[in-house]
């Protein structure tokens, strides 16, 4: 027989519960406050059900009645510099969070509803109706509510999305030199992601103070969480990662204070994140003023056993027993939440005259329609004072260098200069600067601020976008291989891409994530292809694929001077050329948005990018054409150079767009639909492309080359325009 024996968790996992001595001990206005907050809560819930029954929420109005005892359980001890982020059902959380911000966590019942939470009333039902008087503008409307004067980083619609977030501003608060929090809310159905399992380790490993809150109602739509998990007691996961944790009644509100209380002291003393799982109960489904029930997957006697247990009437219960209160102190407080939701309404609705007895929003509460792509990107200001320089026209000293000595350059001289910049990625502080070399010498010159991450794309990518949206750091992101954009790409796309636009377009995202091209160096078909063309179509990324190395300094220099997030490609093919640089200048900026002539021609343009900018020249020289060969430099929509490129299809009247990878995700093709569009008129044909195959690059060395495009391919390109002209 095997000798067994029993591995206990590296750290506590516990079970807290109240006593009648803790409701005894607890601080009267802690609990007076508790009372307020739910009821507001719940009238605030109620409005808004009451308003999607007529028909005036756009979208889902997912409920958080039942569910409030943990939101305000675990928020109202909160500073205002402390951080929240939650999930779809969140409005519980942003009005916990928001509400404890303008009282400073006290309530008076007799006076339950001052000015300004009057306001955060107001302004949180307009964001949920969509209007502009919303805190994200009406942009962000049910699931997407931010307030970071709060504290309130943003609910996400995406299960598990807003973690790796709230990770970043965890990270940004610890090596701020503060001692603040972040709480990330989200349910069972999250702790599955693995968004969620990635930052437990992520956080774990770099102890980091991140309260994981798991809002455990027992049903994802109609799915109870014991069908969807072997181990239905959610605070298990943080066990797995040597994670504090602890399970708690969500329906004792001061039960949720408590352990989270004791998870604050792990987190601010430096002890690393912190698990917490409420039990808690949505009175109605997942969506509207229907209980479950009414749909089969719960019985109403569950349903009845549950809103026995109200955490609005075990505050008042237990608060009447202590002989705090009075029945008259918990309808007048009733009664004062309700009216100031009433009075919020009226302000934003008002009678509909084509319908008897109905209401309708005041129509000069909607955004202006001109609103609706303002702020989905910044409008470069920033650079307004920018030295810039541009290598074509650059006549100084000049210095050789290898690319990607240059890229690793830059970098240092920017973290010399900025003390925000913060670079981390897998093994970039090995290896004597990453895979590549393009972090050489950085951990040594600047410790601490070269972080190398697990391998887990969705964590260490969404943590770079919480840093980015705190403010107080700048995070280089690196992803080893393009590809590994799919692992990550809800952070990519829907977090990061998005992040600025979706909450009002106020807060910038700079961030700059940098990969490479690897097209040719035999790792085939999950690690080789070319990103421009889908972030292209992605909205909210600016995207830079420099050619040569001086170049790269400006371009480098400007990604980091802008507010968004920022796109760097780099190509395998360039990092060992020697090119020349200027001498002794690593701080000028490349010209925004300008694409750089490489030959002047007046037979056709040619328009590429990366490492195809040296065969497109080579191709043209080999066949003779006179053709105008562009570097893009930019490739997103709001930086391209369409002037320039608007001047040479002028003159030119043919175009060849040149790229490297497979056609699929083919960035020419979304450029040649734009061209075609608003250049048609001088167009004497149709824009002519190069590209690699369907197929992704696969191993063979054969197929591989076959699947790519380079020197050969562009002559082939250039012959069919000459041929399409009439120039033989």
């Amino acid at each position: 027989m095997p000798d067994l024996r029993r591995l206990d968790p590296a750290q506590p996992w516990v079970e807290l519960s109240t006593t009648p001595a803790d409701w005894k001990e607890a601080d009267p206005q802690l609990l007076a406050s508790m009372l307020g907050q739910l009821h507001l809560i719940r009238a605030f819930e109620e409005t808004v059900l009451e308003l999607a029954g007529e028909g005036l929420v756009h979208g889902p109005a997912h409920s958080s009645i039942g569910q409030e005892g943990g939101a305000v359980g675990s928020i109202i001890g909160m500073r205002s510099t402390d951080a929240v982020n939650g999930s779809h059902r969140g409005h519980h959380q942003f009005l916990a969070k928001a509400i404890t911000h303008v009282s400073q966590g006290t309530l008076d019942l007799d006076d339950l509803v001052t000015d300004d939470l009057q306001s955060v009333l107001q302004r949180t039902l307009a964001e949920i109706l969509g209007l502009a008087q919303g805190f994200c503008h009406g942009r962000g409307g049910s699931m997407h509510l931010q307030w970071f004067e709060a504290g309130a980083l943003g609910t996400n619609a995406i299960v598990g999305g807003g973690v790796p977030l709230g990770a970043g501003n965890a990270w940004a608060q610890k090596h701020a030199g503060t001692t603040d929090i972040t709480m990330s809310y989200f349910g069972d159905g999250a702790v599955n992601i693995g968004s969620v399992l990635e930052s437990m380790n992520l956080t774990s490993a770099w102890k980091l103070p991140l309260g994981f809150f798991i809002e455990n109602n027992l049903y994802a739509v109609s799915t109870r969480v014991d069908e969807a998990t072997g181990e239905p007691r959610l605070s298990a996961r943080g066990l797995g990662f040597g994670i504090h944790s602890w399970r708690v009644d969500g329906m004792d509100p001061l039960a949720v204070y408590l352990a989270t209380k004791q998870a604050e002291d792990v987190m601010r003393s430096g002890g690393g994140p912190a698990v917490i799982e409420a039990e808690v109960y949505r009175f109605f489904h997942q969506n509207g003023a229907y209980p479950g029930s009414a749909f089969g997957y719960r019985s109403k006697e569950e349903e009845a056993s549950w809103r026995a247990r109200d955490p609005l009437v075990r505050v008042a219960q237990e608060m009447l027993t202590l002989g705090l209160i009075t029945d008259e102190v918990v309808a007048s407080v009733r009664a004062q939440a309700q009216a100031a939701m009433r009075a919020a309404a009226a302000e934003l609705l008002e009678d509909d005259p084509d319908a008897e007895g109905k209401r309708r929003i005041i129509a000069s509460l909607w955004p202006d329609p001109s609103f609706v792509d303002v702020g989905l990107r910044g409008d470069t200001s920033e650079l307004a004072n920018a030295r810039t320089l541009d290598p074509i026209d650059y006549t100084g000293d000049l210095t050789e260098t290898k690319f990607v000595d240059a890229v690793a350059a830059v970098m240092a001289r920017r973290m010399e200069e900025d003390e925000r910049i913060i670079v981390l990625g897998e093994d970039v502080h090995r290896l004597a600067g990453g895979t590549n070399g393009a972090t050489k010498g950085l951990p040594a010159s600047f410790p601490g601020r070269v972080l190398g991450t697990p391998i887990s794309e969705n964590a260490f990518a969404g943590l770079g976008g919480g840093m980015a949206l705190d403010g107080r750091f700048r995070p280089v992101v690196e992803f080893m291989y393009p590809d590994f954009m799919w692992v990550a790409a809800d952070q990519v796309f829907n977090q990061i891409g998005k992040a600025r636009h979706m909450f009002g377009g106020d807060n910038p995202v700079p961030l700059v994530l940098r990969t490479k091209v690897a097209m040719g160096s035999g790792y085939g078909s999950q690690h080789l292809m070319d990103p421009a063309g889908i972030f292209a179509t992605s909205p909210g990324w600016r995207i830079i694929a420099p050619s040569s190395a001086a170049d790269y300094i400006g371009l480098m220099n400007t990604a980091l001077a802008l507010q968004d997030p920022v796109l760097v490609i780099e190509h395998v093919d360039l990092y060992g050329d020697k090119q020349s640089i200027p001498a002794g200048d690593l701080d000028y900026q490349l010209p925004f948005g300008k694409a750089g002539i490489r030959r002047i021609g007046s037979d056709m343009t040619v328009i590429s990018y990366l490492s195809m900018v040296k065969h497109s020249l080579e191709a043209v020289e080999q066949t003779g054409i006179d053709a105008e060969v562009i570097d893009l430099r930019w490739l997103d929509r709001a930086s391209l150079d369409w002037e320039t490129l608007g001047e040479s299809i002028k003159k030119t009247n043919n175009v060849l767009i040149v790229e490297q990878g497979a056609r699929g995700t083919s960035y020419g093709a979304w450029l040649a639909d734009e061209l075609h569009r608003r250049f048609f008129d001088w167009l004497d044909q149709p824009i002519e492309r190069v590209t690699g195959g369907e197929a992704s690059p696969s191993i063979s060395k054969v197929l591989e080359r076959a699947a790519i495009a380079r020197t050969e391919e562009v002559v082939a390109g250039l012959e069919r325009v000459r041929r399409g002209w009439g120039g033989y």
